[in-house]
């Protein structure tokens, strides 16, 4: 037999004998339900959101928006006056002292000049004298506050004027003294002064869109874990929002957010945040606990890869007969979850497994308990690889076929500190606040997930320092 002949033959009884010690597992598939939209029990969280807006901030805010001409009437046909007004110097606002818990104080140096027009028309002819006032003194005003829908309105009265120099009327091109006159007249304009304070401070303090600017941020996705790819995601649903009450320096808000928590597995989900559908409720009373209820969405997709990844390196068997898993698949079936393992080595196939996803609350693990081959799967099983469908292998199997979600609390819970220890989502607004431990609640099956709830209790402060 020449050598070439050998060489065939002694390669065809390797083949064969390779061939007949792996073989072919044929198993039906236990097909998933039919898709559809995820869809959960939802249960809403309860965030509180103490507010505190310092009266230097509205000060600050009002000169901002009041600067040189801040008041300018040049329609003298309506009720006989024109005024301009400047700001001489910063406007001072501070707690009334006749009534520090409702009032504020409002300090305007301020120039005026005051055309008033006296006479009349008779026969069709106007019988008119225009007279010009400047002034140069300082306003005192006292407002009643009053903070809704994000909104400080106030309500200002004339309090006293105080002369810098004083008033003069122009009468030939000249300004000529007339403190004796100006004083009683006040009263003609003064109205249009304290309107005027009452727009700015309305105008410059709605700082809606800080909160709700604040709120969208809050409800910005953010990464909680790279290795598991864990989103946080918060939906506000409604904001509360009590009275406003002045204390020293600062007005004190407390508001409260109802909203939906999730941890999503897999790419970044998008923000469901909607400012235009975002609605202030009033309410008497926001408790000082936060209560929140997370849910943790594992996608069947995203859970495979990461049990994929649990088998790597993995052999199962012993001796000749073993076999390493280098795929698994999970998906949903009439209430029970279906773990579909690629085997390569003596059997090569497809093994399904069926069982009920428990969570573990000291190893922080979804398991599924009961597990075991589904029916076709185990008859033929016991037909060519009954060494595959023992116990022993089951149990040692099923070890791997777990997902921990504790790198998510643990990362979900120090990405959560880190938007409670001063976390600025804009200027001006600083978030603090305590958490307590993560507890478990419940899991639920959708078609396309597993999710499990979870409960965490805190407190959370939310201040506006410095508005921008």
């Amino acid at each position: 037999m020449k050598l070439r002949s050998i060489i065939s033959l002694i390669t065809t009884v390797i083949i064969l004998t390779s061939c007949s010690s792996s073989q072919k597992l044929e198993t039906l598939k236990p097909e998933p339900d039919d898709a559809s939209p995820l869809v959960y029990d939802s249960s809403p969280s309860f965030i509180n959101l103490p507010i505190t807006v310092k009266l230097a901030d509205i000060e600050n805010q009002t000169n901002t928006l009041l600067n040189g001409l801040i008041y300018e009437d040049n329609n003298i046909e309506d009720d006989d006056i024109e005024i301009k007004i400047w700001k001489q110097a910063p406007i001072k606002i501070q707690n009334d002292p006749a009534n520090p818990d409702k009032k504020i104080k409002t300090i305007l140096p301020l120039k005026a000049n005051i055309k008033y027009r006296i006479g009349t028309k008779r026969l069709g002819v106007e019988l008119y004298d225009i007279r010009e006032f400047n002034l140069n003194g300082v306003i005192t005003l006292s407002s009643e506050t009053i903070l809704t829908n994000w909104k400080l309105t106030t309500k200002t009265e004339f309090k006293s004027l105080d002369w810098n120099e004083s008033p003069t009327m122009t009468v030939f091109g000249k300004n000529m003294p007339i403190t004796y006159l100006i004083n009683p007249a006040i009263s003609i304009f003064k109205s249009k002064l304290e309107k005027s304070i009452d727009d700015a401070i309305e105008k410059s303090m709605d700082f809606k869109p800080n909160v709700l600017a604040a709120v969208e941020k809050i409800s910005t996705p953010f990464k909680m874990s790279d290795t598991f790819e864990s989103w946080l995601r918060i939906v506000p649903v409604e904001i509360y929002s009590t009275n406003a009450k002045l204390k020293k320096d600062s007005f004190l808000l407390d508001m409260g957010m109802k909203c939906n928590m999730e941890t999503i597995v897999g790419k970044q989900p998008e923000s469901k945040f909607n400012a235009s559908k975002t609605v202030l409720k009033p309410v008497a009373k926001i408790p000082n606990q936060i209560s929140a209820n997370i849910a943790a969405i594992s996608s069947y997709v995203d859970a495979s890869k990461i049990m994929t990844t649990n088998f790597a390196g993995q052999e199962f068997g012993s001796g000749s007969k073993k076999v390493t898993v280098k795929n698994v698949s999970i998906w949903h079936k009439n209430g029970k979850m279906v773990i579909a393992l690629d085997v390569l080595g003596s059997i090569n196939g497809t093994l399904y497994l069926n069982g009920f996803p428990q969570y573990n609350p000291q190893t922080k693990e979804i398991y599924f308990d009961k597990l075991d081959y589904v029916l076709d799967t185990k008859s033929k099983l016991m037909r060519t690889a009954n060494w595959l469908a023992q116990g022993y292998v089951l149990k040692k199997m099923e070890e791997s076929c777990r997902y921990s979600i504790q790198p998510n609390l643990e990362e979900g819970k120090k990405s959560m500190a880190l938007y409670l220890k001063n976390y600025s989502p804009m200027p001006g607004v600083f978030v603090n606040g305590k958490m307590e431990d993560i507890q478990f609640d419940k899991i639920q099956l959708t078609n396309q997930a597993i999710i499990a709830f979870i409960k965490i209790n805190g407190t959370v402060n939310v201040s506006i320092d410095g508005l921008k």
